[in-house]
């Protein structure tokens, strides 16, 4: 269109229209076009008067019919023998007003506060849950209830049931916390908020023992990392069965798995150690001996570390469960 209007002076308006394949009407119209024509638009005969409209929103923000659907006011008026507008129109009218939202009354859920958990040594913070592992027939269920030390991922506590219990996860707790000899005042036990987690039972055990309790947010598993985890180094271990043969096989497997687990896996989140040597309050004379290994093999061999001399894996100094993103790790 620029081309056009800069050549037409020199050969003529035609002849640039015709080489570039433009209408002359849409080279005049862009010359010089018309002002935009605003007229109010006129009510259509039909629409409500603005007294009918306000009497329509009036009785949508009357008592019996605030917190009902404008289906459910356009058929109560009617079986009362009352037309005011149609289902359609109370929806206009509402959406005028910024009112078009949910008019039911029903129950709304609380605001669930993050879970912001902090722990620098053991027995500081525990998480638990619940998972199951499938029984030698379809739909059959063992229950494997796993306490877990948030800091050193060492299991305190574990057990295998044929129910889900909140009488048998008040035992397991108190179990494990006497076996621990975990004074009050010091652990914080976090779980979601199943049926066994948030009962009655485990909260007052909880509250006798001195211990403080926290939950995950509805269908939130990211509250409850560790355990989640847990659970996935167990399935995915090998030999982990499809199905169990009986509660025995079940409880033979998991005793297996948490000796080892406890005592030989070198889990990647506390410096390759197992988590015993953590829990014990070891983990540093454990580091210094790598420290030495690691120093003699430079000595040795001092060509093969290009980079830097070897070190061993920094040890964790706190863990958290929902880290505030202003808040500082607590120094050594």
């Amino acid at each position: 269109m620029a081309t056009a209007m800069a050549v037409a002076p020199e050969i003529g308006l035609a002849a640039a229209c015709r080489a570039l394949g433009l209408s002359r009407a849409t080279v005049y119209r862009h010359r010089s076009p018309r002002p935009p024509i605003s007229r109010p638009r006129r009510p259509p005969p039909r629409a409500l008067s603005d007294e009918e409209r306000a009497a329509v929103l009036a009785e949508l923000h009357s008592e019996r019919f605030v917190d009902a659907s404008p289906a459910a006011v356009y058929a109560t008026l009617l079986d009362e023998g009352e037309y005011l507008a149609s289902e359609r129109t109370m929806y206009r009218i509402l959406a005028a007003s910024a009112e078009v939202r949910e008019r039911r009354a029903q129950l709304r859920h609380p605001v669930y506060a993050k879970p912001e958990l902090l722990a620098t040594g053991p027995n500081e913070l525990w998480s638990w849950d619940i998972t199951k592992l499938k029984g030698p027939a379809t739909w059959t269920y063992y229950y494997l209830y796993v306490l877990l030390d948030v800091f050193s991922r060492y299991v305190p506590g574990w057990m295998i049931a044929t129910k889900e219990s909140a009488a048998l996860a008040q035992r397991l707790i108190a179990d494990s916390v006497a076996t621990q000899g975990i004074a009050p005042g010091r652990l914080t036990v976090h779980a979601d908020r199943g049926s066994s987690m948030a009962s009655r039972p485990v909260a007052l055990l909880l509250a006798d023992l001195g211990i403080a309790k926290s939950h995950s947010r509805p269908h939130t598993s990211n509250d409850n990392p560790y355990s989640e985890a847990q659970f996935k180094t167990l399935k995915y271990r090998p030999g982990f069965p499809a199905r169990f043969g009986s509660l025995e096989d079940a409880r033979s497997f998991c005793r297996e798995f948490f000796t080892w687990y406890n005592t030989q896996h070198r889990h990647a989140g506390i410096g390759l150690m197992a988590p015993a040597i953590v829990h014990a309050g070891r983990a540093s004379e454990v580091r210094a001996a790598r420290a030495v290994t690691l120093d003699a093999a430079y000595t040795a061999h001092p060509e093969r570390f290009v980079r830097r001399p070897p070190t061993p894996p920094e040890l964790p100094v706190a863990v958290w469960i929902n880290r505030p993103i202003e808040e500082e790790l607590p120094t050594q």
